[in-house]
């Protein structure tokens, strides 16, 4: 494979309620290229997902997020489902540990409803990206750039829609991640040149 995960370790941050497709489609392709991943949770041992219109399986929770460190990572995926982001956004751990990833650059994946958890932890100002429609105006009104396609890249942060964009999210995620930690934009420090805007794929 062109971008070869070996040696990565990603996390995917999950409560009950994620949208079951949108964690095991994106971590079969990462495990396929190589990448370890670990399923992190607030939930205890366990987690239940969502499967489109009724609850789907139980899964294994790898770390709990109590125990898990942003700098043991070396990228991050968010599936979606509606109940797993609203409890997300709402656990100052969770959003701690998202922001982590940003503040060092890291790559981050988030697809349909997940962005909600970006928008709390802050994350989402000046970036382009896509989503659910229904996050379509908390994303705008969180000073993001919204558009409506099946996957959007800026500075190492994925997007997508839905469960049918996964195969375009996929591809994205291990080139993002195979490309590792992205530079950020920052103010520029005094007598330094401001740098360009936000690179987009």
């Amino acid at each position: 494979m062109d971008n070869d995960l070996n040696g990565k370790k990603i996390a995917i941050v999950v409560e009950n309620g994620f949208e079951q497709v949108e964690m095991t489609g994106p971590r079969e392709a990462l495990d396929e290229a190589g990448a370890e991943t670990d399923l992190i949770s607030p939930a205890d041992k366990k987690v239940k997902a969502w499967d489109l219109t009724r609850w789907g399986r139980s899964f294994k929770v790898d770390v709990p997020l109590a125990e898990a460190r942003a700098e043991d990572y070396d990228a991050l995926l968010l599936p979606g489902g509606v109940m797993n982001p609203d409890k997300l956004r709402v656990n100052q751990q969770a959003l701690d540990f998202v922001k982590a990833f940003f503040d060092a650059g890291k790559p981050v994946a988030a697809i349909c409803h997940a962005p909600w958890t970006l928008i709390d932890a802050g994350v989402v100002k000046g970036r382009r990206m896509t989503s659910y429609p229904s996050v379509k105006t908390d994303l705008k009104n969180a000073g993001a750039e919204w558009v409506d396609e099946e996957v959007v890249v800026d500075n190492g942060l994925v997007t997508s829609r839905q469960p049918s964009d996964i195969p375009a999210f996929n591809k994205k995620i291990i080139e993002e991640f195979g490309e590792g930690t992205h530079k950020q934009d920052k103010p520029p420090q005094q007598g330094e040149p401001a740098m360009a805007g936000h690179s987009v794929d």
